[in-house]
């Protein structure tokens, strides 16, 4: 029997699968408005077969925006125009629909990737970006403002009001993006993080800020809901964020409830050097699933029998995939059907399969 597709448990959450549908920016909200290519996407990827669907990384207020179209949930317009994305989806698909949560620091405002992903300049537009420090990503980036305590609690209650939003919208779970060079990032690395008070300096104080929101947005979600968090396992950089510190920063969450980490890795510096291969962020899951923490694995999984193997051999509980998805909107469907094992569809596809797949859909066989 195929452990990718055997159900799991994320606190009150049951899932029907081990593959999640990574949070993938798309770039197409506007004032932080969901819009009709929203519906469209998500809609499409529920229908997929997957375990969990998690909504991309949304920007708990217009500065920690990636770039002027990226998705929000900070005022009652945000929260109200995703209802009608979030009802499509449950009307016609039983996937749990989770929502990552967002600041983007000091890689806020910049264009849009296909219009070249640079920072926009305050005459053009631009908003003044934050940050731990005053260092930039890029060197001809602003320097951002580094947030004072002030602001800091600022940030911590937008990440909480968020969190009220997503349980007012019944999402089923959330994810804290602590990775990928994002604000929460900066705090953790020492690259980013230069400050000399209590959130700067030795891995106590800079884990002390992403636990805090940790703690706010765990505080203000319903108990029964998960709440889980990306990291970026390493930066792939001397004297940068690593794998040791991401299991003593994991082994702080669990000790608060984490449902989940997500182990990604990279995005503090456009200097990093990664070696990309299939996999090849897998033994960061794996290192943290050694702690005793539920463990989600990511990048360059594409291929069933690897999905397979990675959760059968107990590297990870789960498997995320982003680009793959949207190369093969029915990836589960083909890796149910390679190993031999079933999930479930819309009455509308339930003639898709070819005839010797006629068992690939449970409820097709239920009804």
């Amino acid at each position: 029997m195929s452990v990718l597709f055997s159900p799991f448990r994320l606190r009150g959450l049951s899932v029907a699968n081990r593959i999640v549908i990574s949070p993938m920016c798309q770039y197409s909200a506007v004032d932080g408005e969901a819009q009709a290519w929203h519906m469209i996407h998500l809609g499409s990827l529920a229908l997929s077969g997957a375990g969990m669907l998690c909504i991309e990384a949304t920007s708990v207020s217009p500065e920690g925006r990636i770039t002027p179209g990226d998705l929000g949930l900070w005022n009652d317009a945000t929260e109200a125009a995703l209802k009608p994305v979030l009802a499509a989806i449950r009307k016609h698909s039983n996937i749990p629909v989770t929502i990552q949560l967002a600041h983007a620091g000091r890689k806020a405002s910049c264009r849009l990737p296909w219009e070249g992903g640079e920072q926009i300049p305050a005459q053009d537009g631009g908003w003044p970006t934050q940050a731990p420090s005053a260092l930039p990503h890029n060197p001809q980036d602003a320097a951002p403002v580094p947030l004072d305590r002030k602001a800091l609690a600022g940030v911590r209650d937008a990440f909480a009001a968020a969190a009220r939003r997503a349980a007012r919208l019944s999402i089923d779970g959330i994810e804290i993006h602590n990775a990928h060079g994002y604000l929460l990032h900066e705090f953790l690395s020492p690259l980013s993080n230069h400050r000399d008070d209590d959130y700067g300096g030795d891995l106590e104080n800079r884990m002390r800020f992403p636990l805090e929101v940790f703690d706010a947005v765990r505080a203000e979600f319903p108990q029964d809901r998960p709440v889980g968090v990306r990291v970026s396992a390493s930066d792939w950089m001397e004297g940068g964020w690593d794998i040791k510190q991401t299991v003593a920063f994991a082994e702080q969450l669990k000790a608060r409830g984490v449902d989940w980490l997500d182990a990604s890795s990279g995005g503090i510096s456009p200097a990093q050097k990664i070696v990309l291969e299939p996999g090849y962020q897998v033994p960061f899951a794996e290192a943290v699933k050694a702690a005793g923490l539920t463990t989600i694995a990511v990048g360059l999984i594409t291929d069933a029998q690897q999905a397979e193997a990675i959760v059968a051999g107990g590297k990870a509980d789960l498997v995320a995939m982003a680009r793959g998805m949207l190369y093969d909107p029915r990836w589960p469907w083909h890796a149910a059907a390679e190993l031999g094992a079933s999930v479930d569809a819309p009455p509308q596809y339930w003639r898709a399969p070819p005839h010797e797949q006629k068992n690939l859909f449970r409820n097709a066989r239920a009804g």
